[in-house]
């Protein structure tokens, strides 16, 4: 049986995290910036971008080097403290 203690992740790794909020002209900008808060300058290893298909939504997907479990828990809870962001995947 498995532990359930174990960690899933081995840190440091890249994760990458799917942000969804309304087609507004800055979200990109201000989920990156979020990401910022708790991330070292270069763990950041890309950022794309998404429009739904009637463009009402954005989806911006970061990819970014995570170093501990307490470093993702704190960006996750960062992402849905936000009104502006709808859904973290």
């Amino acid at each position: 049986m498995m532990s359930l203690d174990r960690e899933v992740f081995d840190f440091p790794t890249v994760i990458p995290l799917k942000v969804i909020g309304r087609n507004e002209q800055d979200f990109e900008a201000f989920v990156v910036s979020l990401f910022q808060k708790h991330l070292d300058e270069g763990d950041i290893q890309k950022v794309e971008s998404r429009l739904s298909r009637e463009d009402r939504y954005l989806s911006v997907t970061v990819s970014f080097t995570a170093s501990s479990r307490m470093q993702l828990n704190a960006i996750y809870a960062e992402l849905q403290s936000h009104q502006r962001v709808l859904m973290v995947i």
